[in-house]
């Protein structure tokens, strides 16, 4: 997986919620929620809890949250049934505990209009 070079974070306004925030990371393109974390300053587990949340208000709208399943380094086995939001704890297969993260983004959703 090709890590590609992301721009400086620009800080939220006080106007901007989380939830916000996350949205305009995922409508450029795939993330992780490592990344996430990083960017919007949450600890890595309350993003799971989030990105539920954006995939369930999405549903009323045109635009889709997209995932790209997690896999194994060691031996390629892709996570492809799985449904929850946070990353593997190890392959079931070989067992190993090099797992690519799941990469997310949002399809659909022209732009978010901040009021």
């Amino acid at each position: 997986m090709k890590k590609r070079e992301r721009e400086p974070v620009i800080p939220r306004t006080v106007l901007e919620t989380t939830r916000h925030a996350i949205m305009t990371l995922l409508v450029e393109g795939p993330i992780s929620a490592k990344e996430i974390s990083a960017a919007v300053g949450l600890p890595e587990k309350e993003v799971s809890g989030h990105l539920e949340h954006i995939r369930r208000s999405l549903h009323a709208t045109s635009a889709v949250l997209e995932v790209e399943p997690a896999e194994c380094r060691m031996c390629g086995f892709v996570f492809v049934k799985r449904e929850r939001m946070t990353s593997p704890g190890k392959c079931p297969v070989c067992h190993h505990e090099a797992i690519c993260d799941p990469l997310f983004s949002i399809r659909g959703l022209q732009e978010l209009q901040v009021d």
